[in-house]
């Protein structure tokens, strides 16, 4: 088929089984390989600050901390115009320029690591610019939501949500694995030597960016020649706008802070924090789990909220993160006292599995919510309500994630 897709009728059965689904979930897999990536180089720095102080960079853990928090803000900010621009430009299009876009931060993380004379206000620029990776998520979520029907978007933004945190757990994965290996021969500087009370090793910190290009590249051809627009939700920035005025998207944006607030926030932190309380425990080891179980249980919270309520699921999530804090506050280490660093652990991982569940369920609320509501504002005229609805829960959804972040 033509790369835009002039009419575009999920919920027409006859349509849908013919040659829609298989649309649809092209589209799904090509986006969820994208998401993965952006997801990896907007967390690349939390992993990348452990090793900074080890190859000389003279850094303070306050500086430490910010350089693995300002992804976040910054991805965040970005989310917020990222959730309006798949109406407007058409999803290949962006997807493509948005995927591309994530070489610059790969690229100037594996220079600037090279010389630990790289001045601190440099890696605060490049930092910023993984934003562009947390970004990725609104106008994703928001394009790929227009491919399915009502009974299996819940299913389809979990698996492009859930695989693409992966990006996550899998960052903290590759990049451990990545410096410890000269990759890429003298490509761009030789290695660096750690020297600890255990003796001394060569890593080529330059991977944790480098390793990301190559695949940074497939993704984006493969979202041109892959991927499809479709034509008929285009809206302006302006009639997008009135998604301000719904009550209904400020309380779904409330939600979302306290699951993926929580997610990605844990992601962050996790590996530092485990270093900071715990010094005599290798953080790496264990940082990556977190990220895994919450991303992989956001695909079961999506198929779930197919399955039954989400609101009395997410109403579940909540009190189940709740148990987790407390665990969180009764076993961490104190000054003067170890903790339990087993209790701390699972009750981490607790966080971690029900905030990935609520992301699911909280994000499955909106297509719903809105459908019904303009069904009843508009009762005589059911295909007006569905375009409207689709419309402004796609933009919703973006904008939820930019909140959330």
């Amino acid at each position: 088929m033509g790369k835009v897709l002039t009419e575009w009728q999920p919920e027409d059965n006859e349509f849908w089984l013919s040659k829609g689904r298989a649309i649809a979930r092209r589209n799904l897999w090509i986006s969820v390989h994208a998401m993965l990536l952006a997801f990896a180089i907007w967390k690349v720095w939390s992993v990348t600050v452990v090793k900074l102080p080890l190859i000389g960079f003279k850094f303070s853990s306050n500086e430490l901390f910010w350089l693995a928090a300002l992804p976040a803000l910054s991805g965040a900010t970005l989310r917020t115009y990222y959730s309006f621009v798949i109406p407007i430009f058409g999803g290949r299009k962006w997807t493509t320029i948005s995927t591309a876009s994530l070489l610059i931060p790969a690229l100037g993380l594996g220079f600037a690591v090279q010389n630990p004379n790289t001045s601190y206000s440099t890696l605060f620029v490049l930092v910023l610019l993984c934003g562009f990776g947390g970004g990725n998520f609104s106008s994703s979520m928001s394009y790929i939501s227009l491919f399915f029907p009502k009974a299996e978007k819940g299913q389809a933004r979990g698996i492009n949500a859930g695989l693409g945190n992966l990006g996550v757990s899998a960052v903290q994965i590759a990049v451990p694995l990545a410096i410890t290996t000269c990759l890429f021969g003298t490509l761009g500087g030789e290695a660096q030597t750690i020297t600890t009370a255990n003796g001394s090793t060569q890593v080529w910190l330059k991977n944790a960016g480098f390793i990301w290009v190559p695949f940074i590249m497939l993704s984006t051809l493969a979202a041109w020649f892959g991927m499809n627009d479709i034509g008929n939700p285009h809206s302006s920035l302006k009639e997008q706008s009135i998604t301000f005025k719904r009550l209904h998207n400020w309380i779904l944006c409330w939600l979302y802070i306290g699951t993926f607030g929580s997610f990605i926030g844990f992601s962050a932190a996790f590996s530092l924090l485990i270093t900071r309380s715990l010094p005599h425990l290798d953080a790496i080891k264990f940082a990556f789990l977190g990220a895994f179980v919450g991303a992989i249980l956001r695909v079961v919270g999506g198929w779930l909220s197919d399955k039954m309520s989400t609101a009395k699921l997410t109403q579940i999530i909540y009190v189940m993160m709740i148990v987790g804090v407390v665990g969180v506050f009764i076993f961490q280490p104190v000054a003067g006292s170890e903790g339990n660093f087993s209790g701390f652990f699972c009750s981490f991982m607790l966080l971690f599995a029900f905030s990935g569940i609520g992301n699911g369920s909280t994000y499955a609320q909106a297509p719903r919510i809105f459908s019904l509501f303009h069904h009843h504002l508009q009762q005589d005229n059911t295909n007006s309500a569905d375009l409207n609805a689709t419309k402004e829960s796609a933009t919703v959804l973006g904008f939820m994630g930019a909140i959330g972040a």
